[in-house]
């Protein structure tokens, strides 16, 4: 529910705060048609210190996107011109890897499912709470900045599971020198779990290690990305061998003695 009264905003889109300039050094691209809601958001966002980039439609905001390189994107599905879930598919098909946080109505569960699987990271039901998208953007931003700092000072670069390789310096994993084409959060998934084999995660533990929730999410997130991670390093996905089921709590990747 949006309870801020603010301006009605238009289309010309850089907007920040008080100062002109990114309190945070982080440009948030917010993409929704309707105008009171995407002012409401314009307005927290620059309020917390957010550069704010705002596009009315889809094309609009694919333009902006290329054009201004946006740190994370808020995208409704359903737009004029251009839908986002065509959007980010076009990014994602650039091989932009920008985080993207779709927008969706209580009752459009096919356009969430969708716009996960074509590469969004999350998506926030309508209506929903200002307060809520706003923690939500920056601990997708501090999860970022974290798997950033963390290939940084990554001193191993390859992890080997049997006849599968994991490069962690160029986020690739690969068997019998085949490519696995990847989502991020997949990628991102796989990694955490791997470089901690036998060790039992919650769903909340890996929303908040791998998704950046400081709160609680949902946890259909997590088993939706193990499904398709499943899918595309198992031999028989039925009958994993490597992410494991740890019944009434989460998963686990198989000790090296099980997955080598």
């Amino acid at each position: 529910m949006l309870n801020d009264s603010v301006p009605t905003v238009g289309r010309s889109s850089n907007t920040v705060n008080d100062s002109g300039k990114s309190v945070t050094g982080e440009r948030v691209l917010l993409v929704e048609d309707d105008p009171s809601i995407l002012a409401t958001l314009k307005y927290n966002f620059g309020m917390e210190g957010y550069e704010v980039l705002v596009a009315l439609d889809g094309a609009e905001a694919l333009t902006l996107a290329r054009s201004r390189s946006p740190s994370l994107i808020v995208l409704d599905v359903m737009l004029p011109i251009m839908s986002g879930t065509e959007v980010c598919r076009s990014l994602r098909a650039e091989g932009d890897t920008v985080p993207i946080l779709m927008l969706t109505a209580r009752t459009e569960e096919v356009d969430r499912v969708v716009g996960l699987e074509i590469g969004a990271d999350d998506y926030m039901v309508k209506p929903f709470s200002v307060r809520e998208v706003v923690a939500k953007v920056a601990a997708m931003l501090r999860r970022v900045e974290m798997l950033t700092a963390e290939g940084a000072d990554q001193p191993e670069e390859r992890l080997s599971i049997g006849d599968m390789i994991i490069d962690l310096a160029g986020r690739e994993v690969s068997r019998d020198g085949v490519v696995i084409h990847l989502r991020p959060k997949e990628y991102d998934l796989l990694v955490y779990l791997a470089q901690d084999r036998g060790r039992a995660f919650s769903r909340d533990q890996l929303l908040q290690h791998v998704w950046g929730y400081d709160y609680a999410g949902d946890t259909r997130t997590v088993d939706v990305h193990v499904r398709w991670l499943r899918q595309k390093i198992e031999e028989n996905p039925s009958a994993p061998e490597h992410v494991l089921t740890v019944r009434g709590m989460g998963y686990r990747f198989a000790p090296a003695s099980n997955s080598a």
